[in-house]
């Protein structure tokens, strides 16, 4: 026989589930409400929206109207992919090279890594325009990319250093015990058994990077124009609703792949270890 809840547990528990209800509202709400302006009739972001239409995704994909729009997806996706691709290799080689060291300088080598996620976007964006201005370099996509790969970094190094963590050192003790060489370890025993967590870091620093403002704002161009620069010179002219109808792709977009990486990484659990 279980035992009977007191007057405290179910008071904690009423406490507990009504500021998670909390929380997800404040969290579910504005999805809501940005996807249902998108299906307004009316001429401006309005809530609430009037009618239902689908006139304002037809116009974002086409490519006569939202050219503009089109050209700033593809320098987002471009910059997102690029940063991603180097983030890996520099993310999983420095989460590779700090697993081998419990020393304090590894230590320390991780928190410098992982800084770019505690300082404020906007300053590390100010910041990173005045050092490549000092060094002769003018903003252009490149510097772009190479703003949003320390951005991205951190999360792949921290999702593969949470799998190198669990990873049995055992495995490749007897690898190299059979004769193999630490390269052919490496690519045979270690980067199978940790790619989930490369993976999922990889998908954090995709979408990272895909909204990142701050550097964004800083280094872009009139020719490098990206997504978020474009939604928010859109929103302060005209309050365009092709504004909600770009949201309501993003978000179908980040939920049917964060499903995909959640069914074959466990993303959930890699953020968590």
């Amino acid at each position: 026989m279980g035992r009977r809840r007191s007057f405290s547990d179910i008071g904690y528990s009423f406490v507990i589930g009504g500021l998670a209800l909390l929380a997800l509202v404040i969290i579910v709400t504005p999805v809501v409400v940005v996807l249902a302006m998108s299906f307004g009739e009316g001429q401006s972001l309005k809530f609430p929206p009037t009618g239902f239409t689908f006139r304002w995704y037809a116009e974002l994909f086409d490519a006569s109207q939202s050219r503009q729009i089109h050209r700033a997806v593809g320098n987002s996706l471009e910059v997102a992919a690029l940063s991603t691709l180097f983030g890996v290799l520099l993310g999983a080689l420095g989460a590779l090279g700090l697993s081998r060291s419990r020393s304090k300088a590894a230590r320390l080598g991780e928190s410098l890594f992982m800084s770019p996620l505690v300082l404020p976007g906007i300053a590390f964006g100010l910041a990173a325009l005045m050092y490549f201005t000092f060094i002769g370099l003018r903003p252009s996509l490149g510097l772009i990319v190479a703003g949003h790969m320390i951005v991205t970094v951190p999360f792949i190094l921290r999702t593969t250093g949470a799998s190198l963590s669990q990873l049995d050192p055992a495995l490749n003790d007897s690898s190299q015990s059979l004769g193999a060489a630490w390269l052919y370890t490496l690519r045979r025993v270690t980067l199978p058994l940790i790619a989930p967590g490369i993976a999922a870091g990889a998908f954090l620093a995709f979408m990272s990077s895909i909204d990142n403002v701050p550097v964004s704002l800083f280094l872009s161009t009139a020719r490098t124009d990206m997504l978020p620069i474009r939604m928010w010179g859109m929103m302060e002219s005209s309050l365009d609703v092709r504004i909600a109808a770009i949201s309501g792709v993003l978000i179908a977009a980040a939920f049917v792949l964060m499903l995909l990486m959640e069914w074959t990484v466990g993303l959930t659990r890699r953020m968590r270890d």
